[in-house]
């Protein structure tokens, strides 16, 4: 993983996000870096993880897949100056996720994360991402995100 600072160090330092919220310290602490229009992401399961078969649980999985899409999408956001409104702690939130688990992914060892924005504008931002582990894509997804108003 690249030795720069993460997309949730950068954008959002104290957020309490059970998946990436650095300031979360019973959370995942998930830490994202765009490269080359991919955002890249590794996730090292806890024990606490297993779906009871020895695997990673599915609701893991999702939490992951969710939590790296957004910052997919606060990345974006950034690089296009859609900024969060006045009071609001993130310019988009998820509207959608729909989670396909493919084959079973370990529970003790690094997996990897990969964004890709699919299509952006400053109102909806949808986003593929993927849980893959010896190359193979273990779960996909595909994210809606919803710009973030007030009502």
């Amino acid at each position: 993983m690249s030795d720069d600072v993460s997309i949730q160090e950068r954008l959002y330092p104290g957020a309490t996000c059970f998946g990436c919220g650095l300031a979360n310290p019973d959370g995942l602490q998930l830490r994202s870096y765009a490269q080359d229009g991919v955002v890249v992401a590794t996730f090292l399961p806890w024990p606490q993880h297993d779906n009871g078969l020895g695997y990673l649980n599915g609701g893991i999985i999702a939490t992951v897949l969710d939590c790296h899409s957004g910052a997919t999408v606060f990345d974006e956001a950034d690089r296009q100056g859609w900024q969060a409104e006045e009071g609001l702690a993130f310019p988009f939130v998820t509207a959608g996720l729909d989670v396909r688990y493919l084959r079973p992914a370990p529970l003790a060892e690094p997996c990897e994360l990969r964004g890709v924005i699919t299509s952006a504008d400053e109102s909806v931002v949808t986003v593929d991402v993927q849980l893959l582990w010896d190359g193979k894509p273990r779960a996909e997804a595909s994210a809606l995100w919803k710009r973030w108003r007030r009502r």
